[in-house]
């Protein structure tokens, strides 16, 4: 991360359904908050229409397809043992029961190419707390559907399913619970779609490929929800290694439809040199701490979401502890839009979307000690998108052009429009600091040798950068934070100079006001 609140840490391993009601929310400070009625339906919000995969999964075939290969869950290790024996582009439809692997923690189902694995209603496929990995290899194009995969041990950083990130996997009607370490593992061209990620240790998913980029992601009409149980942040502290899922290097990724909900830490977390991103359509509520953070990398597009009621339990915890830092449910660190970096978009606009009763709205941060070959980049060995050679950045050539910018992951080129804010602190049950949209920078002061030292950053994001909101709606007490975090605003201050921002947005108490 950014900021020495979180930090980011790299892996060192490898449809949709109506929201129905659910309980409402207990604002105790250590609670987890728990989604209510279907999102609102005002002028720039999105469709109310989720993922609401997990309490009743699609049923997969209740017979044989003609051609498969049937897998018995009286025996052990059938499953592994089919794969092995039988060619590419098998497929093989598992019979409903509890199917299981040999009693060794390596012992995996390793595909061939081209294998479709078909779960009929009943079918689990369980690891018993024995198994570390279910499906691994490098095969590329393996389909998983209509089963469900439990109880499997992957070490921190490791996953499940896709265990080793072959590329071209399709996950669809499959449920992945209750396993350590994440329950799925990403490859480029990989699809998961009206799947349930439920209570897995970690994450979700993790979308990490060692030594590559992931292309061309779908994460569309999927559940996922509960996940980090273990509380890695606890366990590490600072470790930036949780959430619901998190993306590592990925060039190009869609991201629709989904119901992230209740993760114990940030909902959706795209954590350096990310790229190319469209979220759009999700809802995101009721997570501990951010709903998204996009940070330290490129172009997104993040429109038409329903995003409420999360950060309660993280910014909660900072604020008691007296931290004035603005922690956002929407936080854009070190990430901007960048035309040399090819995307669908060279900006990172953010629109359409309602933003309800969280803890806080909107921060733009970048953190002036925390560039290429610094010390302070916990993104550690990692560079700009714009600079190959990481020991460039250092003296006496950082200094000046080109590398003086491009050895910088810079917040720039952040455009907020059309948005709705809406801001009721006895829902949130805060009186202050829950309250803040924010674009601020550090004062920099490392290394010595650093020549962003200063107050050069912060003027540069607030000022030069052409971050800009415009066109919103906000409903509430809200404050805004411009430059650093003691220069606290109302909203005349933040539309006048120097900052200028929310041009033709409006400002109300309450609705109806």
């Amino acid at each position: 991360m950014g900021f020495k609140w979180r930090r980011g840490a790299l892996p060192v391993v490898p449809l949709a359904l109506v929201l129905l009601a659910a309980t409402a929310c207990d604002s105790a400070p250590d609670a987890r908050p728990k989604p209510d009625a279907a999102p609102s339906t005002s002028a720039a919000a999105p469709a109310t229409s989720v993922a609401r995969v997990c309490a009743k999964p699609a049923a997969g075939p209740a017979k044989a397809p003609a051609g498969a290969v049937t897998v018995d869950p009286g025996k052990v290790g059938d499953l592994a043992a089919k794969t092995k024996s039988s060619p590419p582009k098998t497929t093989f439809w598992l019979r409903p029961g509890k199917h299981r692997l040999d009693p060794d923690r390596y012992s995996q189902v390793i595909p061939k190419k081209g294998n479709r694995y078909l779960g009929a209603p009943g079918a689990v496929l369980d690891g018993r707390k024995t198994n570390q990995y279910a499906f691994g290899g490098a095969a590329d194009d393996v389909t998983i559907r209509y089963l469900t995969v439990q109880g499997f041990v992957a070490p921190h950083d490791e996953g499940v399913v896709n265990h080793d990130s072959a590329d071209g996997w399709v996950i669809e009607h499959a449920t992945i619970q209750r396993n350590s370490g994440a329950g799925l593992m990403a490859g480029a061209r990989q699809q998961v779609r009206a799947s349930c990620l439920r209570d897995n240790g970690q994450y979700g998913m993790n979308a990490y490929k060692a030594g590559d980029a992931i292309r061309d992601l779908v994460i569309e009409g999927n559940e996922i929800v509960g996940n980090n149980t273990d509380d890695w942040e606890r366990r590490r502290d600072g470790c930036g290694c949780t959430g619901g899922i998190k993306f590592w290097a990925v060039d190009g990724a869609d991201i629709r439809g989904n119901w992230v909900h209740d993760n114990r830490g940030t909902g959706l977390w795209a954590d350096t040199n990310n790229n190319d991103f469209r979220i759009e359509g999700n809802v995101l509520e009721a997570n501990d701490g951010a709903a998204l953070i996009y940070e330290t990398s490129y172009n997104a597009v993040i429109r038409k979401n329903t995003i409420r009621k999360n950060n309660w339990v993280e910014g909660r915890k900072y604020a008691d502890r007296g931290d004035t830092f603005p922690f956002a449910t929407l936080y854009v660190s070190e990430s901007g839009g960048e035309p040399r970096v090819p995307a669908r978009t060279d900006k990172i606009e953010i629109y359409q979307n309602v933003l309800e009763n969280n803890w806080s709205g909107i921060t733009l941060w970048e953190n002036a000690d925390r560039f290429c070959n610094s010390p302070a980049n916990t993104s550690s060995g990692d560079c700009t998108l714009l600079v190959k050679d990481t020991d460039s950045c250092a003296q006496p050539g950082i200094a000046t052009a080109p590398l003086y910018a491009d050895c910088r992951w810079k917040t720039q080129r952040v455009d907020i429009h059309d948005n709705r804010f809406a801001l009721d602190t006895s829902v949130v049950d805060c009186t202050v600091k829950c309250d803040r949209m924010a674009v601020l920078a550090n004062y920099g002061t490392y290394p010595d040798w650093s020549p962003y030292q200063g107050e050069r950053v912060g003027d540069a994001i607030t000022g030069k950068q052409h971050n800009r909101w415009h066109d919103n709606v906000y409903v509430g007490p809200w404050k805004f934070v411009a430059h650093d975090p003691s220069r606290v605003l109302d909203s005349g201050q933040w539309q006048g100079t120097p900052y200028r921002q929310d041009a033709d947005s409006t400002f109300r108490a309450r609705d109806g006001d």
